[in-house]
């Protein structure tokens, strides 16, 4: 069901790669409620993923950007205003990579330049993107800015590896940002930290079916799914969250203020 929650505003959406992507679902969601918008990815991602069949099927153009390269993100954000024909009123970024999680190195053996890579890519290409679009005051005022996260930022989980500092990064820039982009433009900066969702990046972590399984089993409304995480995107995108900034917004059926669940508790005390 469509509100045109968003009729009229445009943005920039980091980070489709398929209809398992959350940025995909966010696009279509965003679409659906009247929003117009550039998307964009690493041009390595591109190839791999479907970007042209969502380009299609919203009317989008595409720019290839490396989020982790300056004249890239300034490029991206001149011709994005180009294309939509004014300021920018949102932008996702949905981005993360571990190169440790992909060749398989443990948290204590860790290859350092593998999780510099990580870094820029998860966590400081968000300040980049927020620096050139401050710089540049493309943002129209009232404008929102989210990115993505994971409650391992808070919470110890073996097997997420150096993405959980790359996500606590993150959310630490979105507090520090969001107080300079919401005093001196009147932009709000948040971050979602959502369920363990099936996406093609989520699915390289180590164990990542065991993070789903227990975390459906602990949550009082189960997992949100990647069109949960879409709707709740919109809503930070619209004009009904106009104060709402610099907060970490868990989109995870109660998973993060939950003990214990009664599932958790039979499931261990079964003979």
């Amino acid at each position: 069901m469509s509100y045109n929650l968003l009729k009229g505003k445009k943005g920039i959406i980091f980070g489709a790669l398929d209809e398992n992507s959350i940025a995909w679902k966010t696009a279509e969601r965003v679409h659906e409620e009247g929003g117009t918008f550039v998307l964009t990815n690493a041009p390595i991602a591109m190839r791999m993923g479907k970007i042209n069949e969502l380009a299609e099927k919203t009317g989008s153009e595409i720019i290839p950007a490396d989020a982790t390269n300056l004249e890239d993100i300034q490029n991206l954000i001149e011709k994005s205003m180009e294309i939509l024909g004014g300021k920018i009123d949102f932008v996702l970024h949905s981005i993360g990579m571990s190169v440790n999680v992909r060749k398989g190195r443990h948290y204590t053996d860790l290859k350092y330049d593998w999780m510099t890579k990580g870094w820029d890519v998860s966590a400081v290409s968000f300040h980049k993107v927020m620096q050139t679009l401050y710089k540049t005051d493309a943002m129209n005022e009232w404008g929102s800015i989210v990115a993505l996260t994971y409650m391992a930022a808070q919470r110890t989980f073996p097997d997420y590896n150096d993405m959980a500092d790359n996500k606590a990064y993150l959310e630490s820039i979105a507090r520090s940002f969001g107080y300079f982009f919401g005093k001196d433009k009147k932009v709000r900066v948040n971050t979602i930290s959502q369920s363990p969702t099936p996406t093609t990046a989520g699915q390289g972590v180590k164990g990542f079916g065991g993070f789903i399984s227990y975390a459906e089993k602990m949550s009082p409304l189960g997992n949100a799914t990647a069109l949960d995480c879409a709707n709740y995107t919109v809503s930070l995108f619209s004009d009904l969250t106009k104060r709402v900034t610099m907060q970490n917004l868990y989109n995870d059926g109660g998973f993060s203020n939950t003990g214990v669940s009664q599932e958790v508790i039979e499931r261990f005390t079964e003979e």
